[in-house]
C-alpha cells in the first residue's frame, strides 16, 4: 500500500502542473486588463503601460508561468494585484472558513443522503420512494444561487430564524485558537461554562451548509438507492433474512456495508464539487472563505490570487480522492494496493 501511496502523490505533481497551465492561459486569453480594472477606466495608456512593466505582464507568456510555477515549487504563490499581500498568506487566513463550510455541508449531505436512499430501497415503488426520487431530482436541479436566495428570504427576511452572513455574531465574544469556529466554540464552551458561542456559530453556518450540500444530498441518495437495490438481491441477503435476522440487522450490518463502496466514491467525488460550488454560495452569503475570495480575484482579474485558489483546490480535490480509495481497503478487506 506505501509504494501505492507513494506512486499516487507523485501523480499529483503533474495533474496540478496541468491545472496551473489552464488557468494560466484562460486568465491570460479570456480575461480582462487586470491595469485597466486597477488603474480605472480614465487611466491613460502610459499609465497603463507603466503598471504593465512593473507587474511584469510584458514578460512572454511562458517567462510568466515559469516564474508561477517556480514560485509555487517553493511555496511562493506571488502577491495579489490589488492587496499587495502574499497569495499564499490570504489563501491561508480564509481557507479554514471554506473547509469548515464545506465540511460540514458533506456531513449533512451524506447523513441524509444515505438515509433517504436507504428508505428509497427499503420502500421499493412506494410513495415514499416516488418522493424521495423527486427530491432528489429537484435537488440536483436547483441552481445554488436561486435556493440560496429563497433560503435568505424565508429563513432570514420573513422568519428572522437565521442570519445571512459572516460566519459569527458581531456580539459575540469568543478566543479564536484554530479558525474553525466550530471547534473554537467548543472549546470555548468547555473552558467557560458559556455555550452561546457555539449556539452562534451553528446558526450562521447552517444556511449556507444546507444550500451548499443540497445538490450533494440528491447525488448520494440516488446512488445509495441503486447500491442498495444491486445489494439486497444477493443470495447472502436472502440467507440472513431465511437465518431470522432482523430487518434493520440485515439493512445495516449486511446489506448497507456491502453497499457502501459506491457511495463512499461519491461522497469523494462531492467534497471537490462543493469546494467548486462553494464560490456562489460564499458570495450570497458573504462567508469569509477561498470562494469568496476566489469571486472577488476573479472580478478583479487578479491573475496570482485566482491561480492560487485554483491550484489549492485542485490539491484538496486530488488527496480527497486518494484518501477515498484508501478507505475502500477497509470497508472491504479483499482489495489490496500494489
Amino acid at each position: 500500500m506505501l509504494r501505492y501511496i507513494i506512486r499516487r502523490i507523485l501523480l499529483l505533481f503533474p495533474v496540478l502542473f496541468g491545472v496551473s497551465l489552464l488557468v494560466f492561459l484562460v486568465l491570460h486569453v479570456f480575461t480582462v486588463d487586470p491595469t485597466s480594472v486597477i488603474l480605472g477606466q480614465h487611466a491613460t495608456v502610459e499609465k497603463q503601460e507603466a503598471l504593465r512593466q512593473e507587474l511584469g505582464l510584458n514578460d512572454p507568456l511562458y517567462v510568466q508561468f515559469g516564474h508561477f510555477i517556480g514560485g509555487a515549487v517553493t511555496g511562493d504563490l506571488g502577491r495579489s494585484l490589488f492587496t499587495k499581500e502574499p497569495v499564499t498568506k490570504e489563501i491561508i487566513s480564509r481557507f479554514p472558513a471554506t473547509i469548515e463550510l464545506t465540511v460540514v455541508a458533506l456531513f449533512l449531505a451524506s447523513i441524509v443522503g444515505i438515509w433517504v436512499g436507504i428508505i428509497s430501497a427499503v420502500k421499493q415503488y412506494s410513495s415514499l420512494d416516488y418522493l424521495s426520487m423527486l427530491g432528489a431530482l429537484l435537488g440536483v436541479s436547483m441552481p445554488i444561487f436561486w435556493l440560496g436566495l429563497i433560503f435568505i428570504d424565508l429563513f432570514a427576511v420573513r422568519l428572522g430564524w437565521l442570519p445571512t452572513s459572516n460566519r459569527l455574531g458581531p456580539t459575540t465574544d469568543m478566543v479564536v485558537y484554530t479558525k474553525f469556529f466550530i471547534i473554537d466554540s467548543i472549546i470555548h464552551g468547555f473552558q467557560t461554562g458559556d455555550w452561546g458561542a457555539l449556539g452562534d456559530t451553528a446558526r450562521h453556518i447552517i444556511m449556507p451548509a444546507v444550500v451548499l450540500g443540497a445538490s450533494s444530498t440528491a447525488v448520494i441518495a440516488r446512488m445509495t438507492r441503486s447500491s442498495m437495490l444491486e445489494v439486497i438481491r444477493q443470495d447472502y441477503v436472502r440467507t440472513a433474512r431465511a437465518k431470522g435476522l432482523g430487518n434493520r440487522s440485515v439493512i445495516l450490518k449486511h446489506t448497507l456495508k456491502n453497499a457502501m463502496i459506491p457511495i463512499i466514491t461519491v461522497i469523494g467525488l462531492q467534497f471537490g464539487s462543493l469546494l467548486g460550488g462553494a464560490v456562489l454560495t460564499e458570495t450570497i452569503f458573504s462567508w469569509p472563505g477561498v470562494g469568496s475570495l476566489t469571486f472577488m480575484a476573479i472580478d478583479h482579474s487578479d491573475f496570482p490570487l485566482v491561480q492560487g485558489t485554483v491550484l489549492l483546490s485542485a490539491a484538496v480535490y486530488v488527496l480527497v480522492n486518494l484518501v477515498v480509495d484508501l478507505l475502500y481497503a477497509f470497508i472491504d478487506p479483499r482489495i489490496h494496493y500494489a
